[in-house]
């Protein structure tokens, strides 16, 4: 079946979408791919349509979505806030729930997954509390947390203004006018306070909802050192993770950090475990 680009209309505009349709008579599941932050999703554009197209080979419906003031959607950058990129993912799975009941699925026969990369699991968290339907994850390079991922950025500005001779407290510079509630520009992106402010605040807890089911999170790092392995993380974490009845499978494996990179780059690893994972029996329906 052919894939399908679109603009659903949301509040503050239209958002860009791609729809993959599950290949097979009925989907398996149907999966919304969230994109990290900034810069870091055009660096991720290709990993992102490669696995889509993977996924919907293996009877899944996946949904790519670009959020409010990225990539082809309504807005700039300048413009994103941080709930209403939470609101463009709830937004995104009432359609995917949707489109997947016109091609056959039913809540008992294709779960939901929601797949982020780096920002975009943080945004899947927050949205899985007011999705009224269990959901399992999908983790790909999950932060430590969105604190650990604004400090990243704001020290591109950094880096920038070392070449130039003019990075004397830059960064304390910088959370001053977030503080103050201004804007700062960072590597072209216009980064407004309450988008700051939604990103540091948010954290890998699990959502806080009780839905009674086994829900399943599948989390893969990618690792460029000679021997691959997992980031350490405060016990709490995985502990919590574990205590409100997600399987939690951790898998790392070779490759370059694609979403950082100056140039495209393909982890097949990743594409390969992740299509692994989803052929699992219990993945799908």
């Amino acid at each position: 079946m052919p894939v399908e680009a679109f603009f659903l209309p949301l509040s503050w505009g239209q958002r860009f979408c791609i729809f993959h349709p599950a290949q097979s008579p009925s989907p398996r599941g149907l999966v919304l791919y969230i994109h990290p932050f900034a810069e870091e999703m055009n660096q991720s554009r290709r990993m992102a349509a490669l696995q889509s197209r993977a996924l919907a080979r293996a009877g899944y419906g996946v949904l790519q979505m670009d959020l409010l003031g990225c990539g082809d959607s309504s807005g700039d950058f300048a413009d994103a806030r941080w709930q209403a990129w939470v609101n463009d993912v709830v937004q995104a799975c009432a359609w995917l729930r949707w489109r997947g009941s016109i091609d056959g699925a039913t809540r008992d026969s294709a779960p939901l997954w929601l797949w982020g990369l780096r920002a975009g699991n943080l945004l899947c968290i927050q949205a899985a509390t007011r999705i009224t339907e269990p959901c399992h994850f999908l983790f790909w390079q999950p932060p430590a947390s969105g604190r650990l991922l604004l400090q990243q950025f704001l020290r591109l500005r950094l880096a920038a203004d070392m070449l130039s001779g003019r990075a004397s407290n830059v960064l304390q510079s910088l959370r001053d006018a977030l503080n103050l509630g201004g804007a700062v520009e960072v590597a072209g992106y216009t980064l407004a306070a309450e988008l700051a402010r939604g990103l540091e605040s948010a954290t890998l807890m699990p959502p806080a909802v009780d839905c009674g089911e086994t829900r399943l999170l599948r989390w893969l790092e990618v690792s460029a050192l000679e021997q691959p392995r997992l980031h350490p993380l405060p016990a709490e974490v995985l502990t919590a993770w574990q205590q409100a009845g997600y399987q939690l499978q951790r898998q790392v494996v070779s490759g370059a950090a694609f979403w950082q990179s100056g140039d495209v780059k393909l982890v097949p690893a990743l594409l390969d475990a992740t299509s692994a994972l989803f052929a699992a029996p219990g993945s799908g329906a």
